[in-house]
């Protein structure tokens, strides 16, 4: 995630697990080390929801718990017939900071406690009818599809996608008015780009436009 944020050779993120579990949540038999040397899950989250770049997630199977937290924090979900979201800690006497953070400003308020208050898990149709995933799709076709998406952003001009997840990100919470002026002062800043120049060029010449990220 570092090297997505700060490697300006790299235009997007495409996250996906390994085997046939997404994420099952952190071993609760074997407490994470507290020492600094890797990022809480409050940093972890924070830091990849401050990632202007695009995040494509593919859930490749259940995706639990701390699971959840990255699933909510993507710009785009493409989830498995096999796949589900849940967060179970209930069921284990802890509570959960993904599940009250995320989810209940993902769903509506009774939907979300139905779920994290009995710990059971969101079905693929239920994700797509709610909205948190894009598309959900037959396993085999998960990584194509996400692929698929993924292609579809890099086809348009990467400082200019980068700078609509940031306005929208950092306006997320703010009144309409200030969000406004901020989205507009980022959209001026990119409007200065190299880029910006060759859409506009590549518009007029009736070409497709070769981006630079500059």
């Amino acid at each position: 995630l570092t090297d997505v944020k700060y490697n300006r050779d790299v235009w997007l993120g495409l996250l996906t697990g390994n085997g046939e579990v997404f994420c099952s949540g952190k071993d609760l038999l074997e407490q994470p080390l507290e020492d600094g040397s890797v990022m809480s899950y409050d940093e972890l989250y924070l830091f990849l929801r401050q990632i202007y770049k695009p995040i494509v997630t593919a859930l490749n199977g259940p995706c639990l718990a701390q699971g959840g937290g990255f699933a909510l924090s993507s710009d785009i979900v493409i989830m498995s017939e096999r796949a589900s979201i849940g967060w179970p800690q209930v069921k284990r006497g802890i509570s959960s900071q993904s599940g009250p953070s995320f989810l209940s400003h993902a769903l509506p308020w009774t939907q979300a406690m139905g779920y994290l208050m009995r710990g059971k898990f969101i079905s693929p149709a239920d994700a797509l009818r709610f909205g948190i995933v894009n598309e959900v799709v037959p396993h085999e076709k998960l990584l194509e599809t996400a692929e698929r998406w993924a292609r579809e952003i890099l086809e348009n001009a990467p400082l200019a996608v980068h700078a609509i997840k940031e306005a929208a990100r950092r306006g997320h919470d703010l009144p309409t008015e200030d969000r406004m002026y901020m989205s507009r002062d980022i959209a001026n800043r990119v409007l200065l780009s190299e880029d910006a120049k060759e859409g506009i060029l590549a518009f007029k010449e009736k070409r497709k436009p070769e981006w630079k990220g500059r």
